[in-house]
C-alpha cells in the first residue's frame, strides 16, 4: 500500500457519544480502517479496582453500533482499544457480547471478531518479583513490594501494537482490545500494512484523542490520519474544524511532560525534529518523526486497590470572617473526628472550591480567596456506617467551629443538603510501573470468533 487512511471518531469511546455529522463525512471519504481507543486512566483508579465503567452502557453500545454498521459497510477493519473504560477482562466481554448482539440484530453477513485481554494475575507477578524481577515505579512510585501488591485488587497491563498486529494477521475484521497503549490501535495497522515504525507511532500519536488535534475545540468529533512511505496527514473532518500546525504540535504537548516523547512497550516516539506544513485550510503533514526500539521490551502495569466506603457532603460559606478563616473551622471539624475516631484508621479530605479546591497548594491565588466558598468533605472508613458518621461529624462541625470574635450563632456555614451522600468505594492506584518481559505479547492472550449470521 502506498497510503493508509484511518478515522477517528472518538478520543474516549464511550466517555460522550460521538458526533454523527462528522463521523459520516469521515466515513464516507472511504477510509481503510475506523479506530478508536475506549480507556483511559484520567477517570482515576475507581472503575478498575471496582471493575465497573465510569460511562453509561448505552452510549459505549451506541459508538460501537455507528462504528460497525460502518466498518461492515465499508469493508474495512474496526479495532477499538481498552475496552470499557480499563480494559480490564470483564469490559473485554461485554465489549464483545455487544458486539455480537449488533451483529445478530442487523442481520450483518458473518465476520472474524478479534479480542485480547490485559489483567495480569497476582500470583503470577509475585512470582516474577521473587525470580529476581523487578517492578519499577514511574513518577514517583517506588519499586513494587508485595505488601502493595497484597493491597491490590486488580491490574491490568497496557499493551502496544503487537496483539493487535496478530489479530489482523489472523484476519480479524473487529478487534476488541484489553488495556492498551491509545496510540497502539492505530499505529498496529499502518505496521501490518508495511509502513515504517517512524511513521506509524506518530500516525497513533496524533490519532489518539480524535479532534482534540484541531480547531477550533469541538470534543467528538472525526478525523482522519493517512499514512504513506513520506509522510502522516492529518485532517479534520467537521466542516468548521481545521487540523492546523499549531493545533497538531500543539497535541504532542497533551499530557506530557515532555512534549517530544513518548512510551511504548517495545519503544520510543522521538518528535524532537517534527516538521509541520499546512497542505490545506483543514489538513496538516508531518515529517521528521523518528522511533527508537527498545532494547528490553518493558510493559507498563495499572492496578488499583480499595481504601473504604466513602461519603461526601457539602457545604457553603459566604459570611467574609468565616471564608478568611475557613482553615481554623477545618481544623475545628478534624479535631471534633479525632475525638470520636481517634488518629488512623479512617480517611478525612477537604476541598475548598473558590479558594484552591481545583490546584491545591499549586494554587497561585491561594491567599486571595473569593467571596464564596464551597467545601467538599469525603470521609473514607473500612465500613459504610462509619464513613457516614465520620462526615457527618467533618461536616457539622463546620457550623460549630468556635472562631475568635464571633458573638452569634447563625449565618457561617449553609448547607444545600441535611443529609451526606453515599458516594462509590474509594479506591487509590497501587501500580504505576513497568515489568520487563521476553516476549511483547506474554501478557496479551488474543481469541478469534464469529460474529453475523
Amino acid at each position: 500500500m502506498q497510503h493508509l487512511k484511518i478515522i477517528c471518531p472518538n478520543g474516549h469511546l464511550g466517555f460522550a457519544p460521538l458526533r454523527p455529522e462528522s463521523f459520516e463525512i469521515g466515513v464516507n471519504a472511504q477510509p481503510d480502517y475506523i479506530a478508536a481507543d475506549s480507556g483511559s486512566d484520567d477517570v482515576g483508579p475507581v472503575p478498575l479496582g471496582s471493575d465497573t465503567s465510569t460511562s453509561p452502557e448505552a452510549w459505549q453500545r451506541g459508538d460501537l453500533e455507528k462504528m460497525l454498521l460502518a466498518s461492515r459497510r465499508l469493508g474495512v477493519p474496526m479495532v477499538i482499544g481498552s475496552a470499557g473504560d480499563t480494559g480490564s477482562n470483564s469490559r473485554v466481554d461485554r465489549y464483545v457480547a455487544i458486539i455480537k448482539d449488533l451483529a445478530q440484530q442487523h442481520g450483518l453477513k458473518k465476520f472474524k471478531l478479534g479480542y485480547f485481554y490485559s489483567e495480569v494475575d497476582k500470583e503470577a507477578l509475585r512470582a516474577k518479583m521473587r525470580s529476581g524481577s523487578e517492578v519499577l515505579g514511574l513518577d514517583g512510585f517506588a519499586t513494587l513490594t508485595e505488601s502493595e501488591l497484597d493491597a491490590t485488587d486488580r491490574i491490568v497491563a497496557m499493551a502496544g501494537v503487537h496483539p493487535y498486529v496478530e489479530l489482523l494477521r489472523q484476519g480479524a475484521d473487529v478487534i476488541i482490545g484489553g488495556r492498551s497503549s491509545d496510540a497502539a490501535v492505530f499505529a498496529a495497522p499502518a505496521l501490518h500494512h508495511g509502513f515504517a515504525e517512524d511513521r506509524a507511532y506518530y500516525l497513533g500519536k496524533v490519532l489518539e484523542c480524535a479532534s482534540f488535534c484541531a480547531e477550533p475545540y469541538g470534543g467528538k468529533e472525526t478525523v482522519m490520519g493517512t499514512i504513506s512511505h513520506e509522510d502522516v496527514q492529518v485532517t479534520a473532518m467537521h466542516p468548521e474544524q481545521r487540523c492546523t500546525i499549531a493545533s497538531v504540535s500543539g497535541h504532542a504537548m497533551y499530557e506530557r511532560s515532555n512534549p517530544y516523547e513518548e512510551f511504548f512497550a517495545g519503544g520510543r516516539l522521538d518528535m524532537t525534529h517534527c516538521h509541520y506544513e499546512q497542505i490545506d485550510p483543514r489538513t496538516t503533514r508531518i515529517t521528521g518523526s523518528r522511533f527508537e526500539p527498545a532494547q528490553k521490551v518493558r510493559v507498563k502495569l495499572e492496578g488499583a486497590g480499595k481504601v473504604g466506603e466513602r461519603y461526601v457532603g457539602l457545604c457553603g460559606i459566604r459570611d467574609p470572617y468565616t471564608v478568611a478563616n475557613v482553615d481554623r473551622v477545618i481544623a475545628w471539624a478534624r479535631e471534633q473526628v479525632r475525638l470520636r475516631f481517634g488518629e488512623t484508621g479512617y480517611e478525612l479530605h477537604y476541598n475548598v472550591y473558590g479558594r484552591d479546591g481545583v490546584m491545591g497548594d499549586l494554587e497561585p491565588l491561594r491567599d486571595k480567596p473569593g467571596h464564596e466558598l464551597c467545601v467538599m468533605v469525603q470521609g473514607v472508613a473500612p465500613t459504610k456506617d462509619m464513613a457516614e458518621e465520620l462526615t457527618m461529624i467533618g461536616l457539622r462541625q463546620m457550623f460549630y467551629a468556635r472562631l475568635p470574635d464571633v458573638k452569634g450563632t447563625a449565618g457561617s456555614v449553609a448547607f444545600p443538603l441535611d443529609e451526606v451522600l453515599h458516594a462509590s468505594a474509594a479506591y487509590r492506584w497501587t501500580l504505576n510501573h513497568t515489568v520487563e518481559v521476553d516476549d511483547p505479547m506474554e501478557l496479551f492472550k488474543t481469541h478469534l470468533t464469529d460474529a453475523g449470521i
